[in-house]
């Protein structure tokens, strides 16, 4: 399950490749590394659910934020991706 939601969300962030702006392929990189952490986790739990998945990387995010990673702006491009990608995915 988990393995073919987080297929699902990659293959979205691929497809944005060729019409995405240069903050939008940013931000879909950085998401990139954060989601293939929070399954390879996962993978090692009881838990594979998408929610699981998305409490995990949302987890994630926030720490990268407390930690300066982001920019402000590139936090709301970010959390904002990210919410956007999982609902796209939920969808399929």
């Amino acid at each position: 399950m988990i393995a073919e939601f987080e297929t699902r969300i990659l293959a979205l962030i691929d497809d944005m490749v060729e019409h995405a702006s240069d903050d939008e392929l940013f931000a879909g990189g950085y998401l990139r590394g954060h989601l293939t952490l929070a399954v390879a986790e996962l993978e090692s739990g009881d838990d594979h659910s998408a929610q699981a998945l998305h409490e995990k990387v949302s987890v994630s995010l926030e720490k990268a934020i407390q930690a300066g990673e982001l920019s402000p702006p590139d936090q709301v491009l970010v959390l904002g991706m990210w919410d956007t990608l999982f609902q796209k995915a939920q969808a399929n």
